[in-house]
């Protein structure tokens, strides 16, 4: 009791401020201040978000609307605002449902049309489009359309022949024939050499015959498997006459028309998950599955009626190469899909923080603004820039790979590793810090941010593993490096051509103007690349005169393959931004594209060890690195809310603490 009465008269003497008689005077209510009635639009955002999103503006526009017309997308008032969102509160059997009746309502007004069975360079462009709107209301619904257009349909258009265009490609379209793709295993997933799903071929019938011959070659997070898919492309070791032939594709049908299982074929389902239970993830098994020898995706390899094994390519590792080539339209959506939801989350951390106020410099003035605190601004807005330099380079991305041609299949599969891993982990580490940028009102689901991560955190892993990513495109530098170095020959390609100039030499003293400009940028991580490609080079090499094999001397260097896999991509995304830059006419636009292009940059040096490790800066210039950022934060800061409109995001596609959270929070929206 001594011990309550002792915290009881503390508590008494601070409300009285140790005065009896002087009470505390009550403020004013706080009351919502629009940011955009302070901040100011120096810039045209319009012109700035048709260089973000790089292509069919209209397109992405009209099916914003689209979605926000319809009570099939969840629409709640907060305020005098509606939201959507798909409600997370449904179990996971619902929000299956849900994505279903989604993907009908745009089925029915014509949103899927072309995108399997149109051709050309605009007809890609605007499937990708529609696919990351889409992604920005759901990551499931996003998901089930991608299974279904990208990996099933995807396999028969690169995987298949004419035959299996005609057969399947407008039914798949028109979602009479739902399919998935069934390559990841329970023991295997990014070695997809080393599943374990075997298929012989039975001549007497002309039939192929798929088992799952042990419970690791079961088919484990099959996207539609475990309700609603018809069919999949099932992934499998070839084995003709005994010998083994490595993987190829088949087409598999796993339902019938009505839903029932077909027969020799069971099929679980992957249960609930951190995220993503709108889609009915599942796991397969085949037992003496027979298929017609027409189903298997011939482009690369066939096999005749009397089974014998045809393919023009006879090495084994360049026919593998050949089946996986076509599989980067998953890393390629992906790491847009990561640009687009750091966007999301930007927005509404940065719109908060314009209009959030706490604590006061001095007693006589009103509380500060979150996002002019200097300590808030370097929380977000070097992510900001970042988030631009990644929508430049992802636009760059897009358009090689809609551009594809069979010379360009390494510099897409190295590119689209690269961004991939880079942009995904960006994204988490973004929404973590909006999440704590935006306080407890971060934890709300209804605010979006807290949940997103676990929507999108797997992202990380599919697809490919970001640390395996990274890992290939190391390894393809290396490549690079020892053929240029063999044969005496300048570097070509993969944005390597920096090496055969004279090594950058950076300054001893580096004053604001030159750490601002893009020569001394891209000359500071051409250098740090250069020397940490030679020096993963020298390091392999020197394993391998020890005795240990080439895989196992890669294998053993992996730090300096983590560094250089990060100075790739971050060299490549600021080449990109420099490139985009360049197209801008002088002006406010272009001034603040310097800005952020400088903020990347410079958060890229101060956060790689790399740098101060191999002593390419020393810490005096390190130390003016860190220097330059806070001020351009301070300069980015009149900007930010230009910058986060720029993005084009619907208001009903963010959340409510991003507009009048006051209102939004109120007790009559309680019961409205």
């Amino acid at each position: 009791m001594d011990r309550a009465f002792q915290r009881a008269k503390i508590l008494s003497d601070h409300l009285l401020q140790s005065n009896s008689s002087q009470i505390i005077s009550t403020n004013a209510c706080l009351s919502y201040c629009p940011p955009e009635l302070n901040e100011l639009y120096d810039f045209d955002i319009k012109e700035m978000r048709k260089l973000l999103d790089g292509h069919n503006v209209q397109d992405r526009d009209w099916l914003f609307n689209l979605i926000v017309q319809s009570k099939l997308f969840n629409p709640k008032k907060a305020g005098e605002k509606v939201f959507i969102s798909p409600d997370y509160n449904q179990s996971m059997e619902q929000q299956r449902e849900m994505t279903m009746k989604r993907i009908s309502y745009l089925l029915e007004r014509g949103v899927f049309q072309g995108w399997l069975t149109a051709k050309g360079v605009e007809a890609e462009l605007t499937k990708l489009a529609l696919l990351e709107v889409v992604n920005m209301f759901d990551h499931s619904l996003a998901i089930k359309l991608g299974v279904h257009f990208f990996l099933w349909g995807g396999a028969i258009q690169f995987f298949g022949t004419k035959r299996h265009h005609d057969k399947w490609l407008r039914d798949t379209e028109n979602y009479v024939v739902k399919g998935c793709f069934s390559m990841t295993e329970l023991g295997h997933g990014s070695n997809v050499r080393g599943i374990e799903t075997v298929t012989t071929y039975d001549s007497n019938t002309g039939e192929f015959v798929i088992n799952t011959l042990c419970e690791s070659a079961q088919k484990y997070w099959i996207g539609g498997a475990a309700n609603h898919a018809t069919h999949t492309v099932v992934f499998s070791q070839l084995e003709i006459n005994g010998k083994n032939q490595g993987v190829h594709a088949f087409i598999c049908q796993i339902r019938d028309e009505d839903g029932n299982i077909c027969p020799n074929i069971q099929i679980a389902d992957c249960g609930h998950k951190i995220g993503l239970n709108g889609v009915d993830n599942g796991r397969l098994w085949f037992d003496n599955v027979r298929i017609p020898r027409e189903n298997l995706l011939n482009s690369v390899a066939d096999v005749s009626p009397n089974g014998e094994y045809l393919s023009a390519i006879k090495d084994p590792d360049q026919r593998f190469a050949a089946f996986m080539a076509p599989l980067t339209s998953g890393r390629v959506t992906i790491a847009a899909s990561a640009v687009y939801i750091s966007k999301i989350g930007l927005a509404i951390a940065i719109r908060y923080a314009l209009s959030r106020r706490a604590f006061s410099i001095s007693p006589k003035w009103p509380e500060t603004l979150l996002l002019d605190y200097p300590s808030h601004q370097r929380r977000l807005l070097p992510l900001l820039a970042k988030t631009y330099a990644m929508s430049l380079a992802t636009n760059y991305l897009k358009m090689i790979y809609v551009n594809r041609t069979p010379q360009s299949n390494k510099t897409i599969h190295v590119v689209s590793s690269a961004l991939k891993a880079a942009h995904t982990w960006h994204n988490m580490r973004t929404l973590q810090e909006c999440r704590e940028a935006c306080g407890g009102q971060g934890l709300k689901t209804e605010n979006h941010v807290g949940h997103l991560k676990s929507e999108f955190d797997v992202q990380s892993t599919f697809e490919g593993d970001n640390n395996v990513l990274m890992q290939q495109v190391s390894k393809a530098l290396l490549a690079e490096y020892i053929a240029a170095k063999t044969r005496n020959n300048s570097f070509k390609g993969l944005g390597l051509e920096h090496m055969n100039k004279p090594c950058p030499v950076i300054p001893s003293q580096l004053a604001s103007s030159i750490l601002r400009s893009s020569q001394f940028q891209m000359d500071a991580f051409c250098l740090r690349e250069r020397d940490l490609l030679s020096r993963f080079a020298l390091e392999v090499s020197q394993h391998q005169a020890r005795g240990q094999s080439k895989e196992y001397a890669f294998i053993l260097s992996y730090q300096l393959a983590e560094d250089l896999g990060r100075a790739f991509s971050d060299r490549l995304i600021l080449q990109t931004f420099i490139e985009s830059e360049a197209t801008v006419s002088e002006g406010s636009l272009k001034h603040v594209l310097g800005l952020l292009r400088s903020l990347y940059a410079l958060i890229c040096l101060e956060e790689d060890a790399a740098f101060l490790r191999y002593a390419y800066l020393s810490t005096d210039n390190d130390a003016a690195v860190r220097k330059e950022v806070k001020q351009l934060c301070s300069e980015v800061r009149p900007h930010a809310l230009a910058l986060v409109s720029s993005f084009g995001i619907p208001d009903g596609f963010l959340s409510p603490i991003a507009f009048n959270w006051i209102d939004a929070n109120s007790w009559s929206s309680a019961h409205q």
